[in-house]
């Protein structure tokens, strides 16, 4: 039996658990997970460096991420829309990042291997799709020519 609950808080019958510390927002659960994030990497660095982070730097740099990544996406929807477009697009993260020449150098160098995975994938693909209907085409061929020669 599930223990009492604390009053305005909701029993998740899935786990079993108090839901009144879970997250109820998308917007609360994607900070929940940022600030787990940004915990795995300071302590990550904290073993690498051996300097240990507080629990409020954790905080602080959580909430610094959270608010720089709202502000990109805005940015991100302004530039799509600045170019008369609704989709975000590889050339408005370039837009983005291009105050950092190391970080748009490498955006742009993993846009071409993309671009060029993708090129390779719809050759194969077409050709893939050639064969098979060169191969289907044949058999009826012989049929028909069977058929025919009787």
């Amino acid at each position: 039996e599930p223990p009492r609950a604390v009053a305005g808080s909701a029993w998740n019958k899935r786990t079993g658990r108090s839901r009144e510390n879970e997250p109820e927002r998308p917007e609360e659960r994607l900070k929940a997970a940022v600030h787990y994030t940004v915990g795995c990497l300071c302590e990550e660095v904290a073993s690498d460096r051996e300097i240990p982070f507080s629990k409020q730097t954790i905080a602080a740099i959580s909430e610094l991420t959270f608010r720089q990544c709202e502000t990109f996406a805005k940015d991100l929807e302004m530039f799509a829309r600045h170019a008369k477009r609704s989709t975000i697009n590889t050339e408005d993260v370039k837009l983005l990042a291009r105050r950092s020449n190391s970080l748009l150098k490498y955006i742009s160098e993993k846009n071409e291997e993309l671009t060029q995975f993708n090129t390779e994938q719809k050759a194969k693909k077409k050709k893939k799709l050639e064969d098979d209907n060169t191969k289907s085409v044949a058999p009826a061929e012989a049929a028909a020519a069977g058929k025919d020669g009787s």
